[in-house]
C-alpha cells in the first residue's frame, strides 16, 4: 500500500465503490416504490402488482450487478492507467536525483508534461545545478587551497635549506623573509578559519554599540606607516561628531584593514587613498577610495569570490608578507551581511581608481 500505483488504483476503485453503493440504494429504495406508484395508476390487482415489483426488483437488481462490476473493472483499468502516467516520470526524476546524489550532476532530467511535474523537474535541475555549482567551488577551493599555501612553503624551505647548507647567512634580513612568509600562512589559516565560520552561519560577533567613526579612524591610522612606506597618501575623513552603530567593533575594524589594505596595494606610489564615513538616514556609510589601477567591470563583483585574483594586478615582493590571502574580501562582506549591512565595490574601469562601500545600519535601525 505504499507505493503510489497501488494507491491511485485503490483509490479509483473506492471511488467507483462508494459511487456504485449509492446508485445500488437509491434505485433499491427509489425504483420499487416508482413501479408501485405506477401500477396503482393502471388499476393492477395486489397479487399481480406484487409479482411484477418482485420481478421488477430482481432485474434491478442484477442490471446494478453487472453495472457495478464493470465500473470497477473501469476504475481500475483507468486508475491503473493514471498511475502509470504519474508514476513513469516520478521514477524518472527520482533515478536523476539518485544519480545526483552519487556525483553526476549533469544527469538530464526529462520534461513529465504536466505542470506541477514540470515544476518539480524544473527545481531539480535547479538541485543539479547549485550541487554542481558548490562540488566546482570545493574542488576549486581545495586547489585555491593547496596553491596558496604552496608557494610560502616552498620559499619557507628553501630558505631554511639554504641556512642550514650555509648558502644563505641566518641573519635579520633572510630571517625576516622567512617570518614574512610564515605571517601570510598563519594570514590564510585565520582567513579561512572565518571564512568557514561565515559560510556556516557561525561567525562569532560581540554586538554593542559603538562610534562607529573611532573605530574606522584607528583601523585606518594603524596602517598609516604602510603607506607612507608606499608613497602613497592616505587621507582619512571621519569627522568629529560621533555616530553610533551596535556593531561588533573587531570585526569592523577587521573589514576596514582589508579595504585600506587592498587599496594601498593597488594604489603606485605618488596616489591617494581616502576613507570616509558618514550618516546616510538610517545607515551608515563607509567608504574607501583609492586612486590606484581600478577593476574591469567584469571584476568588480568577482573581486568578492575567494581567492580571486584581478589579472595582470602588481604584486608586492616576495617574501614581503603584505600579500592578502585571496578571501579578505570574501570574508569582510560576510562580515557586512552578518551586521545587517553591505559591501560593494565600483569602479570607471583599469586606472581609474575603485571606491568599496560598507553600508552598516545605525543604533535602533532595523537589522533586516
Amino acid at each position: 500500500m505504499n507505493r503510489l500505483t497501488v494507491r491511485l488504483v485503490v483509490s479509483h476503485l473506492l471511488v467507483a465503490a462508494v459511487g456504485a453503493a449509492a446508485t445500488f440504494l437509491l434505485v433499491r429504495v427509489l425504483a420499487p416504490q416508482a413501479l408501485d406508484r405506477r401500477m396503482r395508476g393502471l388499476g393492477g390487482g395486489p397479487g399481480t402488482g406484487r409479482m411484477m415489483r418482485d420481478q421488477f426488483v430482481a432485474a434491478v437488481d442484477s442490471a446494478l450487478l453487472v453495472g457495478v462490476g464493470v465500473g470497477a473493472l473501469a476504475a481500475a483499468a483507468i486508475g491503473a492507467a493514471a498511475a502509470y502516467r504519474l508514476a513513469r516520470p516520478l521514477e524518472r526524476l527520482s533515478s536523476a536525483t539518485q544519480e545526483m546524489a552519487s556525483g553526476r550532476y549533469d544527469v538530464d532530467v526529462p520534461a513529465p508534461g504536466t505542470r506541477e511535474l514540470d515544476d518539480l523537474a524544473d527545481s531539480v535541475r535547479t538541485l543539479g545545478a547549485s550541487l554542481r555549482e558548490t562540488e566546482e567551488r570545493r574542488v576549486r577551493l581545495l586547489g585555491e587551497v593547496a596553491h596558496e599555501m604552496r608557494t610560502p612553503l616552498t620559499v619557507v624551505d628553501g630558505y631554511v635549506e639554504g641556512m642550514i647548507d650555509g648558502i644563505l647567512p641566518a641573519d635579520d634580513e633572510t630571517l625576516a623573509l622567512v617570518s614574512g612568509e610564515l605571517r601570510r600562512l598563519r594570514r590564510l589559516s585565520d582567513d579561512l578559519s572565518s571564512l568557514s565560520r561565515a559560510e556556516e552561519g557561525r561567525l562569532d560577533l560581540s554586538v554593542k554599540e559603538t562610534d562607529l567613526t573611532e573605530v574606522v579612524r584607528q583601523a585606518a591610522e594603524r596602517l598609516r606607516p604602510q603607506a607612507e612606506d608606499a608613497g602613497v597618501e592616505l587621507v582619512v575623513r571621519v569627522g568629529d561628531p560621533p555616530l553610533r552603530a551596535e556593531v561588533d567593533a573587531d570585526r569592523v575594524a577587521q573589514v576596514i584593514t582589508n579595504l585600506v589594505g587592498n587599496a594601498l596595494r593597488a594604489t603606485p606610489s605618488g596616489g591617494r587613498v581616502s576613507v570616509s564615513v558618514e550618516s546616510a538616514g538610517e545607515t551608515l556609510v563607509t567608504r574607501v577610495e583609492d586612486t590606484g589601477e581600478g577593476l574591469d567591470p567584469a571584476d568588480v563583483e568577482r573581486v568578492f569570490e575567494r581567492f580571486y585574483r584581478v589579472p595582470g594586478r602588481r604584486r608586492p615582493e616576495q617574501g614581503s608578507g603584505d600579500e592578502g590571502s585571496g578571501i579578505g574580501l570574501t570574508v569582510s562582506r560576510r562580515i557586512a551581511t552578518a551586521h545587517g549591512g553591505t559591501l560593494t565595490a565600483r569602479s570607471a574601469g583599469r586606472g581609474q581608481g575603485a571606491t568599496f562601500t560598507l553600508v552598516l545600519p545605525r543604533s535602533g535601525a532595523s537589522h533586516s
